[in-house]
């Protein structure tokens, strides 16, 4: 499974290249705080599996990347995605080292 840092993610982003972040999440943790506009929580993933894109590299985050790394090993053993980069640490990584203004609880 490939990963990427929240550092490299935030480089990549802010070098305007084209990458899809989809927050698996619940609502209730959303309420909270989020930093992307995607989100498809985790139970809905293989629902909505059309709105994963296919032709640019996908970004996926949750609390700390465990059930973002069960998504991505569902969605490339079951449906052959080959674009998808597990966001390492998840967003408690985000706040920790991209940005901190954003609560945690």
């Amino acid at each position: 499974m490939k990963t990427i840092t929240c550092k490299d993610l935030e480089n990549e982003l802010n070098n305007g290249k084209d990458w899809h972040v989809i927050d698996v999440r619940e609502d209730h943790e959303r309420a909270v705080s989020y930093f992307t506009d995607n989100h498809i929580p985790m139970g809905d993933v293989m629902s909505r599996i059309d709105e994963i894109p296919t032709d640019k590299p996908v970004a996926i985050h949750c609390k700390s990347g465990k059930r973002s790394a069960a998504v991505i090993h569902t969605l490339e053993s079951h449906y052959d995605f080959d674009n998808l980069h597990n966001l390492d640490g998840g967003i408690l990584a985000w706040v920790k080292e991209v940005d901190p203004s954003l609560p945690l609880e």
